[in-house]
């Protein structure tokens, strides 16, 4: 069993928590996740680690309470456990010393890449940082993404606070001149930059976490196309070159389970009375 030692709502079904796993805490870097397994008969869930406390023993990590798992996990406080954390897994993150990096979060991605950024600002690296969430209020760690940045950007998908959207970036990257590139969010968002970086040639590393079983390259669930090649997102990456990777394969990809993840969520939601807060 793995103890819940934190638990914070960092905007509206937004979560940051802490998990008791010394052992996982020691070997993990910025880029890695866990699959967490909340009891026996649980789904296994993977989640990007966003930090570690090493003097606690601890592994942190965010999550949108939007499934049934994440919104039974949200409805859990400091000091319940959890049945099973493996990791750490996958590849770190490229964070050698690159010169000038343009880092872009999106909504509870903005803390695992926190983690990314602050072992990338460690090797003296200039970083220009862009938060970036759907509303104002759906906003997470801007306060910690802005100390280690920089230059540091908001954009909301309304306009609601920031730039409107992300389009904003293509001034930004004719005004500079980047070495590199980090892009963690939904999909659409890696998509957008990506988009935006290929012109320039501009290596731009996305984290491809989201959909995965095992964990362990054994269920094919997480493959995906880079550069022609099938590669499986759990043992080859997560991290990949965005500029290579297959987006319109990716998005139908997770689209396959979607109305079963719908349907999941709904009678959760009717069984259990959705997500409290408080």
């Amino acid at each position: 069993m793995y103890e819940l030692v934190t638990k914070q709502e960092l905007a509206p079904n937004i979560y940051l928590i802490e998990i008791a796993a010394a052992d996982v805490a020691k070997k993990s870097n910025p880029g890695q996740f866990v699959i967490i397994r909340l009891d026996q008969k649980g789904e296994r869930v993977p989640l990007t680690i966003a930090g570690v406390d090493l003097n606690k023993g601890t592994v942190a990590t965010a999550f949108h309470a939007v499934g049934r798992t994440t919104k039974k996990l949200a409805k859990m406080n400091a000091g319940d456990s959890i049945t099973d954390l493996s990791g750490p897994l996958g590849n770190p993150a490229e964070v050698g010393k690159f010169g000038k990096v343009l880092l872009v979060g999106g909504g509870v991605w903005c803390a695992p890449l926190h983690y990314v950024a602050e072992a990338l600002r460690k090797n003296s690296n200039e970083l220009f940082i862009v938060a970036a969430g759907r509303t104002k209020n759906d906003m997470v760690y801007e306060n910690e993404l802005k100390a280690v940045a920089d230059q540091f950007f908001v954009a909301t998908d309304d306009g609601s606070k920031g730039n409107q959207g992300l389009d904003f970036l293509a001034d930004v990257l004719k005004a500079q001149k980047f070495d590199h590139a980090v892009v963690m969010g939904p999909v659409s968002t890696m998509k957008k930059v990506v988009d935006l970086t290929r012109p320039y040639g501009l290596k731009t590393m996305v984290t491809l976490a989201s959909l995965m079983v095992d964990g362990t390259g054994m269920c094919g669930a997480c493959r995906v196309t880079v550069g022609g090649v099938t590669k499986f997102a759990c043992m080859d990456g997560p991290e990949f070159n965005g500029l290579d990777v297959d987006f319109e394969e990716l998005v139908s990809r997770q689209r396959v389970y979607l109305p079963e993840e719908r349907m999941a969520s709904m009678i959760h939601d009717k069984l259990e009375g959705g997500v409290k807060r408080g």
